[in-house]
């Protein structure tokens, strides 16, 4: 298996993003956005639910989703960013589901797949969904749901999150675990020393 990278240009993710909403994609781009900034795993992602998303009680959007990752067995609690609530709701949309949708909702996947037994897609189509999409937009970058949940983390650290939260966040038990994961190339460490002014 190939090494995987996060995206370091995020001007690729826009790509990829116009990419699906050009085509009314909005499963796809909803892949793209969740992946992007959750930081969970495609296995986790991919057993989401309208319940676990929408409350249908309060007809509105949850502030969180709660979850017991599949790898490690801990429980896990993200945040859902407003770029997650603003693909959800065309997607909605367009599943004609807002408001009262059918009682079978709430337990319906987020990612279900085109067939009437509305089971979640596989991992190897979330792949294949992304892969050929880097491909469309004409990308020598291989994008993976692992290459973003890697972009998570790449570009928090960039934006100077401290390391401890997001080796917390992956639930990584060192910083050189971490530090492999993002990528940390020799252009990343020139920035900073090159970008430090002290005086």
């Amino acid at each position: 298996m190939a090494y995987t990278e996060p995206v370091r240009d995020k001007r690729l993710l826009r790509r990829l993003e116009k990419h699906f909403l050009s085509r009314n994609q909005h499963r796809n781009h909803l892949l793209l956005v969740v992946c992007a900034h959750t930081a969970l795993r495609i296995s986790d992602i991919l057993g989401l639910t309208w319940g676990d998303v929408y409350d249908f009680q309060k007809g509105a959007f949850r502030s969180h989703v709660s979850l017991t990752e599949k790898k490690t067995g801990k429980r896990k609690t993200v945040a859902l960013h407003p770029k997650i609530i603003g693909a959800l709701r065309p997607y909605m949309r367009f599943l004609r589901v807002e408001g009262e949708g059918p009682p079978y909702l709430h337990g319906a996947f987020l990612f279900a797949g085109n067939r009437k037994d509305k089971k979640a897609i596989s991992r190897v189509q979330a792949w294949r969904i992304l892969r050929d999409a880097a491909i469309a937009v004409g990308s020598a970058i291989r994008v993976s749901a692992h290459a973003l949940r890697k972009t998570f983390g790449y570009h928090a650290w960039n934006s100077g999150v401290p390391a401890v939260v997001i080796m917390d966040i992956y639930n990584h038990s060192s910083y050189e675990v971490t530090r492999r994961y993002l990528g940390i190339s020799q252009d990343d460490r020139d920035k900073v020393y090159l970008g430090l002014a002290l005086f």
